[in-house]
């Protein structure tokens, strides 16, 4: 029988603040084979590059970030990361729209989005949208830019 985890604010809080204070996936990578993007904020101190590895049947076998975020920014772009690794692309960009639709109020499948769930309440603060998409739509793109290769 699964185990069911009330999502609570204090829980939310908990795993952002345990994601922006020691991210798992912040690291430029030193061997070859990445795809990367950049992606700024002209309204937060957001700026980073998200790096995504495939495997070469399709799957994500590697997903880093590098560079300075906020801490909204930090946290859902390393939960993205966790989340991305052992995905396929076609997995990967319908976990983003999931995402995107929560983050908009819109009817969205919670059971791809495990952590990412954290930032469930955002549309409440309008201005953190952004940093709680900055990775995201970075990754997006760039699935949707190397789309055609696989």
């Amino acid at each position: 029988m699964p185990i069911s985890i009330e999502l609570t604010p204090d829980i939310m809080r908990e795993i952002i603040l345990d994601h922006a204070s020691s991210p798992r996936h912040k690291i430029v990578p030193s061997e070859e084979g990445y795809l990367s993007m950049h992606s700024s904020s002209v309204n937060c101190i957001d700026d980073i590059d998200v790096y995504l590895k495939e495997d070469g049947s399709g799957f994500i076998s590697d997903a880093r970030w590098e560079g300075t975020a906020c801490t909204i920014s930090t946290a859902s772009t390393d939960i993205l990361c966790d989340l991305l690794i052992g995905k396929k692309k076609e997995d990967a960009l319908y976990m983003i729209e999931q995402y995107t639709k929560m983050l908009h109020e819109e009817e969205y499948d919670a059971s791809v989005l495990e952590e990412a769930l954290a930032f469930m309440n955002t549309s409440k603060q309008a201005a953190r949208i952004h940093c709680a998409t900055i990775g995201w739509d970075a990754v997006s793109e760039l699935l949707k830019e190397h789309h055609h290769e696989s």
